[in-house]
């Protein structure tokens, strides 16, 4: 009777950590943004517009798909570092404590630095509007 049960417990102890061990050396996973949303809020005072607060992990050295918001965004930087390329304007490069501003729907991109970054981005947004459009769609 124990043996079943002693088999059962290594096959599922053996297979977590086979899903543990492939999520944590998948390429794939290890170049995605990592964005959860804080906050999706109506502007009381501003009739169709939201506020959104997001926490964005970027990993090292990626480039986001070029893209817009429906509505302005503000990004503060609290490590690691990020290049904002806005379309036609250039880049620059954004420290812990810095904060960018891209203006509403102006396409853009980001790069992160060698370390990743951690983002805390703040969107007055068009209310049921998507979050991002990728430019070309």
């Amino acid at each position: 009777m124990l043996k079943p049960i002693v088999c059962a417990f290594v096959i599922f102890v053996s297979s977590v950590a086979a899903a543990v061990s492939h999520d944590a050396t998948d390429p794939a996973t290890l170049q995605k943004p990592d964005i959860q949303d804080l906050l999706t809020t109506a502007l009381k005072s501003a009739e169709g517009l939201e506020v959104i607060v997001s926490h964005v992990a970027l990993p090292p050295n990626i480039t986001l798909p070029m893209h817009w918001h429906p509505g302005e965004e503000f990004a503060y930087i609290l490590e690691g570092s990020v290049t904002l390329i806005l379309d036609g304007e250039g880049e620059q490069e954004f420290l812990a404590g810095d904060v960018g501003v891209v203006p509403l729907k102006k396409a853009h991109t980001a790069r992160s630095g060698d370390k990743g970054a951690t983002i805390l981005v703040f969107r007055v947004h068009e209310e049921g509007q998507p979050g991002r459009v990728l430019v070309g769609d």
